[in-house]
């Protein structure tokens, strides 16, 4: 590719991007409030599964314990609120950032010695250890009743921004959804670099040849271990948004089976895409809404309709919009 092409690719991607982020500013206006919360999980969901990409689409690994730093990010908040009386978001975000990092930084050292199926055995059992002790130390976590983090107690912006008074409800599910944009753009913006880096496209050749990417030099278990924590600190991220609009942490996050939901999400959009993994992470948060709202069997017809949207689109919603317009475009010529 020449570099005026290059430079062509990324002014479309930077106009498109920013396109995107005007349509999702101006929704919250024109939506009722049960849309925007609705819109501010898909979006703490698409940093989730940003994240968890940067493994299984970009370095080839599969980790079924992403719920390990999900789930260490909402903690972290619920500790620091209840136990430190910490009243500022950004306090949270940085102190679970540091937190999840550090549980990053440990389970992958153990976990990137391994890949395939022994990779992603591991990062199941890891998390389903810290499933247990959230699980089993109730006198910490509180056990199945989880940890209250009331949106009320907590202030945006260095305290500019607080949801005392009357119609704080209203005010928190705005002003937190444009704060949880910002977030998701900065993050996104991040990911974009880190993926077309030479650290990225060094994880690109690990997951095509890792022998020849030896060979011309790559230190394959360090860009992997790298690529982990970079992985896990975007998904604590979200566990951290997560917290003050769900207003409980449970061990329930912690559980395999949102570690499965995190890598469905990324298939459904399609993980070889940058863009896959934030639509699947919306459109699953979505299906999930509205199947639980539809039925008392909703886990069956949300697996019914996940299937068939994978075995009629096995490239995932984005690689198969991709194809389609490909083949539009060589038919127009």
């Amino acid at each position: 590719m020449t570099m005026a092409a290059t430079g062509t690719s990324i002014w479309r991607t930077t106009i498109d991007s920013a396109l995107v982020l005007v349509i999702l500013a101006i929704l919250p206006q024109v939506v009722d409030p049960y849309q925007t919360v609705l819109l501010t999980y898909g979006l703490i969901m698409a940093i989730a599964a940003l994240g968890f990409n940067l493994l299984l689409g970009y370095t080839g690994l599969l980790s079924f314990g992403h719920s390990a730093y999900f789930g260490a990010g909402a903690y972290l908040v619920a500790f620091i609120t209840r136990d430190l009386g910490a009243h500022s978001m950004e306090l949270c975000i940085v102190g679970g950032m540091l937190g999840t990092l550090i549980i990053a930084a440990i389970f992958g050292f153990v976990c990137v010695r391994h890949t395939r199926i022994f990779f992603g055995i591991l990062t199941l059992a890891l998390s389903q250890v810290l499933w247990s002790l959230a699980f089993k130390f109730f006198w910490v976590t509180g056990g199945t009743d989880g940890i209250r983090v009331p949106y009320a107690s907590l202030t945006l912006l260095g305290g500019l921004v607080d949801f005392k008074g009357g119609g704080s409800f209203q005010r928190f599910i705005y002003a937190y959804y444009y704060y949880v944009l910002a977030l998701f753009a900065v993050s996104t913006t991040i990911m974009w670099v880190i993926a077309h880096s030479p650290f990225g496209k060094a994880l690109q050749a690990i997951r095509d040849n890792e022998t020849r990417a030896r060979f011309v030099g790559i230190s394959v278990r360090r860009y992997r271990w790298i690529a982990f924590m970079i992985s896990g600190i975007f998904t604590g991220l979200a566990g951290i948004l997560w917290v003050p609009l769900n207003g409980l942490t449970t061990p329930d996050i912690l559980y395999w089976p949102f570690s499965g939901e995190i890598v469905f999400m990324s298939v459904l959009g399609g993980f070889r895409s940058f863009t896959g993994p934030i639509v699947g992470a919306m459109a699953f948060n979505y299906l999930k809404t509205y199947a639980i709202a539809s039925t008392e069997y909703w886990q069956l017809l949300l697996g019914v309709v996940l299937v068939i949207l994978v075995m009629a689109l096995p490239a995932g919603i984005v690689g198969t919009a991709a194809q389609l317009a490909a083949k539009r475009g060589r038919s127009t010529k």
